[in-house]
């Protein structure tokens, strides 16, 4: 392996370790604000960081498809963003009532939806991706169901209907990058997420401790997502402790800069030199440090169930895209 894979390869461990670890910051961010305030400060707060990168390429003329229309990157940027806002918006409703190793697994799911729907546009869809296709599923009810073997956690599935708009965001951005330069797209798409969440942080969020009273009382006995308005939140900033602001920031600022500004730069500058079997295999690992991250920092509880359940969606995962790491290995060969 030469230096310039080997280096390409690094990165993208360090972007599967952000990327999974996020989701603890995901979770830890709901105990101060509502799920709706969260990713509509983070979603804005990417979108933002990439400018600086976006001034950068224009400057050094890096800009891909310079002569797209503002128009094309607009409605591209509404398609993909709002692709985006739906979700995250039920992977964040579902990291309420599972953990964030659960969500973080089960979000990768769509390494195994995507071969399957890109058949639709065309895409041949190999007996491997079926076969990982029935791993992924069987390790998805061992993992929910945990000890519980007769029931699915509600927190599950709303995070496996989220893969399914992630399946949906995949094939979006593979057709719309071709027109848009991919960090103007990532920043406008954040742009639109963000921008959606904000009005339902005033008309959804307020209701949503009476939904989560009724599916799990005890988070709220617990004083687990009893968070305050988003008008009570600002004005308490004012009085609030340097720790309880520094609490309220810190995974605010690591799922807005870090989950989405910075591991994304990663990724486009290791793709660039990473041979796409590397990159399949190793961003499949997003769910284990999501996985690792939850027992370490959350202290959240794992089984032999759950173990079980982690074990065959990686397996399914690697499995779906068995043919696209065969084929890259047969051209590094040759």
């Amino acid at each position: 392996m030469n230096k310039k894979a080997l280096r390409a390869d690094i990165l993208l461990l360090l972007t599967a370790l952000i990327w999974g670890s996020g989701f603890v910051a995901q979770r830890s961010g709901m105990e101060y604000v509502g799920p709706f305030t969260y990713n509509a400060v983070r979603f804005c707060l990417g979108s933002l960081s990439l400018f600086p990168i976006m001034f950068y390429r224009a400057k050094k003329n890096l800009t891909e498809h310079a002569d797209g229309s503002w128009k094309t990157l607009f409605l591209s940027s509404l398609a993909a963003g709002t692709c985006l806002f739906l979700g995250v918006t039920l992977q964040q409703i579902g990291l309420m009532f599972t953990t964030a190793g659960n969500a973080a697994f089960i979000t990768g799911f769509y390494a195994v939806l995507t071969p399957i729907f890109g058949g639709f546009w065309g895409r041949k869809t190999g007996a491997w991706t079926w076969v990982g296709a029935l791993f992924t599923l069987a390790g998805l009810y061992f993992m929910s169901a945990a000890d519980n073997i007769h029931s699915i956690n509600v927190g599950d599935i709303f995070a496996f209907i989220s893969a399914f708009f992630w399946t949906a965001h995949v094939l979006l951005i593979d057709r719309l990058v071709l027109r848009n330069d991919p960090i103007r797209l990532s920043a406008g798409q954040f742009a639109v997420c963000g921008l959606f969440c904000f009005p339902f942080v005033f008309l959804i969020e307020p209701h949503i401790s009476v939904f989560v009273a009724n599916i799990a009382p005890t988070l709220l006995e617990k004083g687990t997502f009893a968070w305050l308005p988003i008008t009570d939140i600002v004005a308490g900033l004012v009085s609030a402790s340097t720790i309880d602001i520094i609490n309220l920031l810190i995974p605010i600022l690591y799922g807005g800069l870090a989950a989405v500004g910075i591991a994304y730069t990663l990724q486009v500058i290791a793709q660039r030199d990473a041979p796409p079997a590397h990159a399949t295999i190793i961003l499949c690992f997003e769910g284990c440090f999501g996985a690792l991250s939850g027992i370490l920092i959350l202290a959240e509880p794992i089984g032999r169930w759950t173990l079980l359940g982690f074990a065959l969606m990686l397996i399914g995962m690697l499995l779906s895209q068995w043919e696209v790491i065969i084929k890259s290995r047969r051209k590094e060969v040759v």
